[in-house]
């Protein structure tokens, strides 16, 4: 793989922003519906869609969606959202789709069964670096910026545990990070007799709350999910997701990069967030806990989520001069945070957003509780 250095026209920190070049900016990623293509990779076809800017070497921001969902549904509101767009204009951004799980995919023919582990698809390099490069002579990045949920978080944890040095940061939504227990076995084998698929795949995505409220949201996926031309292809990846292993990590060795694990409160895998955030290393996680956000925070609270991602990007020592305006206004954020200087001093604070103490952007160190 042939890295290209280029020269970047306008830099990520300026001094006096031309809003009129901005505005039209914003506008065309609006509007920009991506380059589609194909990558072969060793373990299936992955669809990839590339948005954002293609002149930079800043890393690249790649997501990987939840069964049930492709990188339009799990991600087209989050990173469409207006304050979304001054990230989207200064990265690079590549959603992935895995193997027969995009829009318009075709089903495999019967009696084809895919790798019993597929979750590795994305554990190789060639998914990213090599199969993207290649598309894109003008693209060069060595490290990426990972945003998952649900299984796409399982799977982009696992590549980050493979490769430290390939990943930068860590956004992992609905992360659950053990193997299915025996009695979580059962429940599956009894609902899968019980429910439809695209039941079972909505008890995964929603909190129960959405379900029995029967929200628009809900309806709008369970009328997706059971209308799918592959739904015999969701099954695959499904059952893939159920059979995974745990991922063996603790404090003293878990993730080299920054990592936020997101959940919304009341979701399916909460409990699960909250465990796998005591795993993790203090001084190198926050934990984002977001109320009212049911099962998927990305379509519920893209605003939240939005200004949670900036100041972890800031954290990382990007955008150090954007802004934080609208959730500053609209909601109170508590901020607890712990970290330890020069190995011998600590010190812990409690940051109020509507406090007179000012804005500060939040290091990677930290615990976030969301309420609105």
């Amino acid at each position: 793989m042939q890295e290209i250095a280029i020269t970047e026209d306008k830099p990520l920190l300026t001094g006096q922003a031309d809003t009129t070049k901005d505005a039209e900016l914003a506008a065309r990623i609006l509007l920009d519906q991506g380059q589609e293509h194909s990558v072969e990779t060793p373990h299936g076809v992955l669809h990839v869609t590339l948005h954002g800017t293609r002149t930079t070497r800043r890393p690249a921001i790649l997501t990987f969606h939840d069964v049930g969902l492709d990188s339009k549904s799990c991600f087209s509101p989050l990173f469409k959202f207006e304050e979304m767009q001054e990230i989207v204009k200064n990265f690079t951004l590549i959603h992935i789709d895995a193997p027969g799980q995009e829009e318009g995919a075709a089903t495999y023919p019967a009696g084809v069964q895919q790798c019993s582990d597929q979750l590795k698809l994305c554990l190789h390099a060639h998914a990213y670096a090599v199969g993207v490069n290649n598309l894109y002579p003008s693209v060069s990045f060595r490290t990426v910026i990972g945003v998952g949920v649900g299984a796409g978080a399982y799977i982009l944890a696992r590549f980050a545990l493979a490769n430290p040095d390939a990943v930068e940061g860590l956004v992992l939504i609905n992360i659950d990070t053990n193997a299915r227990g025996w009695i979580d076995w059962a429940a599956q084998k009894l609902s899968s007799v019980t429910s439809s698929l695209a039941e079972q795949i909505l008890c995964h995505l929603f909190s129960q709350e959405e379900l029995s409220s029967s929200t628009d949201l809900v309806q709008s996926h369970r009328e997706r999910i059971s209308k799918a031309p592959n739904l015999s292809n969701m099954e695959l990846l499904w059952k893939s997701y159920n059979s995974r292993r745990d991922l063996i990590f603790d404090r003293n060795s878990a993730f080299k990069c920054p990592v936020m694990l997101v959940v919304g409160d009341h979701a399916p895998y909460e409990d699960a967030a909250v465990e796998c955030n005591s795993k993790m290393d203090p001084t190198t996680t926050s934990f984002l806990k977001m109320a009212d956000a049911g099962g998927l925070p990305q379509l519920t609270q893209p605003a939240k989520l939005t200004e949670a991602f900036k100041y972890f990007i800031q954290g990382m020592g990007y955008m150090a001069s954007s802004c934080m305006t609208r959730l500053s206004r609209s909601r109170t954020t508590s901020l607890s945070s712990s970290y330890s200087m020069d190995g011998s001093r600590s010190r812990s604070r409690t940051l109020s957003q509507g406090s007179q103490g000012g804005q500060m952007p939040p290091s990677p160190s930290q615990t976030m509780e969301v309420s609105c």
